[in-house]
């Protein structure tokens, strides 16, 4: 399965209802095996981001839909990026020779 991190912002809607976002949370992660997804980890943090999700998905379609599925919910508005692990990266650069 590919890896994917998510920056999220809270919106207007998602920060007047924060009481219930460990909620939505589990509802989130549930909803990822709808997509073939997982969210291994969700982590609520302070600066220029309301949240970091790491999600594992197999393909970057599938990973999509989940995005947009879970943004389409209006709580949180999502940049996701895809990552490499040190093997992945390894495989990539040796394409190069």
């Amino acid at each position: 399965m590919a890896t994917y991190i998510s920056l999220c912002n809270f919106t207007d809607q998602g920060i007047r209802s924060i009481k219930d976002t460990t909620k939505r949370a589990d509802a989130v992660k549930e909803a990822a095996s709808k997509f073939g997804a997982k969210m291994p980890q969700l982590y609520w943090t302070q600066g220029q981001f309301d949240l970091v999700a790491i999600i594992e998905a197999p393909d970057d379609a599938s990973a999509t839909a989940f995005g947009l599925g879970i943004a389409a919910g209006g709580n949180v508005r999502m940049q996701t990026m895809r990552a490499f692990s040190k093997d992945e990266m390894t495989g990539i650069l040796a394409k190069m020779a």
